[in-house]
């Protein structure tokens, strides 16, 4: 989009809060950066620059908006939507890699060199993986200091600062605030140790009950449930174990957070956005799905669907291999058999949630011959677990999609379904078409035209890049038809 400057103005001049997170306004006569909708005064032309990212304006010496707090918009669908290294090292930068192992840790992951990778960011982005990191850990200290009553030292090292004075010259260079200043602004309830509440931003419309549906459908025993109104499963994080709420708000998602290490805050978030692809631009989407006559009543009538993502790829991917062939009651089951056998109890259990989902090496050491499912697909799971465990398939935020699904066929019981299922729930694949899926085949023939997978395939192709969206309303319409 910032290939439209025009465009870009438009928008600023409209107010439009679609487009908070997707880039960012720097005011030159000012020396603040803002979200596109902030309700100040509109800055004239010849005065703004617009950047793709929060980092991109820090680093070019410009503070955030006190008024529109731009560093709590949503995140940017180009993210998700990218497969190239500047996607994947953003997702990995968002997931806390560069202050758990560095930016070699991150060039690593991605086979690039250091130099290339910097490169690469700075010519796209404005900013290196330092900047953007050093971003990152200004919004978790803005966190922590405006919704806990965490002292500053504790705050600063939470954050992922390697220092106090460098936790305090950035929150000074960054929100021309003091700690103390900053959190005076809003009042701050204490909070048990551990425990914290963030309000995660969402674009508008956004179906939260029906992510809470699907969810439900699927939750497994003892690692998730949904009550009431909430989503609530436990994390396996970094530096400890967590259990999180998330209750949808209508224009936004309350995370209520348990974590043993509180330096895990951000990346818990980041892993709970992706779950429930808070990040996706709802609007972009309807555009291209309601444009034919075939889905546009499902769009009308599911503003703002989500594609369900995960917290744990290597999860998910063992939950579809018991998933293949088999109803969603009996993977849901087996799932929890699992869970319960080789899954590691929580030291303090919340609600219906009491353990961790088993860890890929616990579930590579298990005997196939000792699992309660068809010796075939036992033998698959032992195998995928063993997999990723050794790295052959690498399913992190920052993995390759391609590389992956290949890697996850090359497996001995894992076939395209399985593959693609991943693809689009655990790698944030928004272009994912299940062409072979028994109820995307029903929900088409529903709708009066052919489900075998060529013809279906073929209607798909108009769908991109958001068939993964389509999978998702073609599901909710075969469950009503099954109601």
């Amino acid at each position: 989009m910032l290939d439209d400057v025009d465009r870009c103005y438009r928008a600023v001049q409209a107010k439009d809060d679609r487009f908070d997170g997707q880039f960012f306004v720097a005011v030159t006569s000012t020396g603040i950066y803002c979200r596109p909708s902030c309700p100040a005064m509109t800055p004239k032309r010849a005065n703004v620059r617009f950047l793709r990212t929060a980092a991109s304006a820090q680093r070019s010496g410009f503070r955030a908006c006190k008024r529109c707090r731009p560093d709590v918009t949503p995140g940017s669908p180009e993210w998700d939507v990218r497969a190239d290294v500047v996607g994947r090292a953003m997702r990995l930068i968002d997931d806390g890699v560069v202050e758990r192992e560095g930016v070699p840790g991150l060039a690593a992951r991605l086979g690039y060199s250091e130099r290339h990778l910097n490169r690469s960011l700075v010519a796209e982005l404005g900013a290196g993986p330092l900047a953007l990191a050093r971003a990152r850990r200004a919004q978790a200290a803005r966190t922590l200091i405006e919704t806990t009553d965490l002292g500053f030292a504790e705050v600063a090292f939470a954050a992922g600062f390697t220092s106090v004075r460098q936790f305090n010259d950035t929150v000074r260079e960054v929100f021309d605030l003091t700690p103390s200043g900053l959190r005076k602004r809003l009042p701050v309830r204490p909070s048990a140790p551990g425990r914290l509440t963030v309000r995660l931003a969402v674009r508008s419309p956004f179906d939260g009950p029906g992510l809470l549906a699907f969810l439900a459908r699927r939750a497994v025993a003892g690692v998730e449930e949904v009550v009431g109104g909430f989503y609530r499963r436990s994390l396996r994080l970094p530096h400890g174990p967590g259990v999180v709420t998330l209750t949808p708000l209508g224009d936004a998602v309350s995370a209520e957070l348990r974590l043993h290490d509180v330096r895990d805050l951000m990346t818990a978030v980041s892993r709970c956005r992706h779950a429930f692809d808070l990040d996706a631009d709802p609007v972009a989407v309807a555009d291209v799905l309601g444009a034919d006559p075939l889905l546009a009543p499902l769009v009308e009538r599911r503003p703002g669907l989500r594609v369900p993502g995960t917290v744990d790829p290597a999860e998910l991917a063992v939950r579809a291999v018991l998933g293949q062939q088999v109803s969603v009651a009996a993977a849901r089951t087996a799932a929890g058999a699992l869970a319960a056998a080789y899954g590691e109890k929580l030291a303090e259990p919340v609600g219906g949630v009491t353990h961790l989902f088993p860890t890929p090496a616990a579930l590579a050491a298990a005997n196939p011959e000792g699992l309660a499912m068809p010796r075939v697909r036992a033998r698959a799971v032992v195998g995928l677990a063993a997999a990723l465990d050794t790295g052959q398939v690498v399913l992190g935020p920052g993995a390759d999609r391609g590389a992956a699904e290949a890697a996850l066929l090359a497996l001995p019981g894992i076939g395209p379904w399985t593959a693609s299922y991943v693809a689009l729930r655990a790698l944030d694949d928004p272009d994912v078409f299940l062409a072979g899926d028994l109820g995307v085949r029903r929900a088409l023939e529903h709708l009066g035209v052919r489900g075998d997978p060529a013809a279906a395939a073929q209607r798909a192709r108009d769908w991109s890049p958001w068939r993964s969206y389509a999978v998702m309303h073609l599901w909710k319409s075969e469950e009503e038809y099954a109601v």
